[in-house]
């Protein structure tokens, strides 16, 4: 007789808990996953997906005005904010379908409710307990907002993809890439934004050439930076809301969008109560392994607060279920994960900083900035970054940079190479491909 109702139980349909959960059940365990909401996560509804569709629509709106430089007569244009939310939706809806026979295909009973651990191995949905061997928490993350006056009256990136009509104004407030991504697809459909952060700079933690770049490349798009500003209080104003300023000034908006940060969805699942440690920001305490400190409950994702990234949680998914369910120990690398911010102009980075190498010893930067060749004839004033940081000592790449359009389909691949550890000798032995932006990489030869 069987100990307990699955070998596995997973709270949080998302990107992660769904790979670790059909992997487990394609390996033969009895498995189930506990999902609230919709089956998909924050990437696939709230994020990444939906958001890459609007940018893909916003940047059509330059596409028209570039196509004059060669040739095409474009006539008159008008855009449909509600027909692009509505074909976006149209997407979601199939890719919840997808998810659904994914789990399907691999035996994956879906348990729909809010599930509540009450002890080690139990969890409780909608007042009927089930139990599980292992237990996985994969419940994602969730928008955070300061308590000040009037913060009832804004919206989050989850509200901002769905909402019934493009404001002609919006105060977007934070400087991380969930606020740059939003800021340029509401400036590039017609909005006036303003952007405003409590930094000196934007994009706090990315490579101080990266930061400077972007928003210079906003800013001439037409975007409003005010840095070292802080929001003290909002107001509606009849139709509108307005903004109080930490400098005394305010201003008039159509939304206010709240991008500031994102903490743990743990609240209220009982994990404390059985014993699983957790931090300050509610993130899951978790060993190499993804283990809590409860031996029976595992984490992984963004509830863990370590790279909050849908290919580490799907990756840390993978690592899990291979471990815990194949006899194949694999533990996730941390190392030279390339990620991207889809702002336009985007951006592409995998591993150091300049900064982070030059704290661990001498380094090499090699630096070159150029107008793309598109836009030799489309006249658009826009500038390309490319960087790479190399050890002094070993030649070995450390980092690559890029700001620019298929910045990140190009740092895709020196993802690779980073983690083969290549060296600045190799990339210069490695013929470019001509013309393209991404042979700058192969070609840079003058350290800064």
């Amino acid at each position: 007789m069987q100990k307990h109702d699955y070998d596995l139980i997973t709270i949080g349909a998302g990107s992660g808990g769904v790979r670790a959960t059909r992997m487990a059940g394609g390996y033969g365990a009895r498995v189930a996953i506990a999902e609230e909401g919709r089956v998909g996560g924050t990437c696939v509804l709230r994020g990444c997906v939906p958001k890459k569709l609007l940018i893909y629509g916003a940047h059509f709106a330059e596409d028209f005005e570039d196509a004059a430089g060669y040739g095409w007569t474009v006539g008159p244009t008008s855009f449909d904010w509600a027909a692009l939310i509505a074909a976006k939706n149209r997407e979601l809806d199939r890719l919840e379908g997808v998810y659904g026979t994914i789990l399907n295909g691999n035996s994956v009973g879906l348990l729909r409710g809010r599930a509540v651990l009450i002890d080690p191995h139990t969890v409780e949905i909608d007042g009927k307990s089930h139990s599980a061997e292992k237990i996985l928490v994969a419940c994602g993350g969730w928008p955070t907002m300061p308590q000040i006056p009037g913060i009832e009256h804004v919206i989050t990136s989850n509200e901002a993809l769905d909402l019934p009509e493009l404001p002609k104004r919006i105060v977007v407030v934070g400087g991380g890439y969930i606020a740059v991504e939003f800021a340029g697809i509401f400036n590039a459909l017609g909005a006036d934004v303003t952007i405003i952060i409590r930094a000196p700079e934007i994009l706090r933690g990315f490579d101080e050439d990266v930061r400077e770049t972007l928003s210079s490349e906003m800013e001439k798009k037409g975007i409003t930076i005010r840095r070292e500003t802080t929001v003290e209080a909002i107001e509606k104003a009849g139709g509108d809301y307005v903004v109080a300023l930490s400098s005394g000034e305010k201003i008039t908006a159509g939304q206010v969008m709240y991008a500031t940060g994102r903490a743990p969805n743990t609240a209220g699942m009982g994990l404390a109560e059985v014993g699983v440690q957790m931090n300050s920001k509610g993130a899951i305490a978790v060993d190499e392994w993804s283990r809590s400190s409860v031996p029976s409950i595992f984490a992984l994702g963004d509830c863990t607060d370590r790279v909050n990234l849908t290919p580490v949680a799907i990756n840390e998914g993978r690592a899990f279920a291979e471990t815990q369910f194949n006899d194949n120990a694999i533990k996730m690398a941390y190392d030279n994960i390339p990620s991207a911010v889809f702002s336009q102009p985007p951006i592409g980075t995998v591993g150091l900083t300049e900064e982070e190498a030059r704290a661990r010893g001498p380094i090499d930067v090699y630096v070159s900035r150029f107008k793309p060749m598109k836009h030799t004839l489309s006249g658009r004033d826009e500038t390309i970054l490319m960087k790479l940081v190399v050890d002094g000592q070993t030649d070995r790449v450390l980092g690559c940079h890029m700001v620019g359009v298929d910045a990140p389909e190009i740092v895709q691949g020196l993802g690779v190479a980073l983690k083969c550890g290549a060296t600045k000798a190799q990339f210069d032995a490695t013929v470019g491909i001509h013309p393209t932006a991404a042979e700058e990489f192969v070609t840079m030869r003058d350290k800064r």
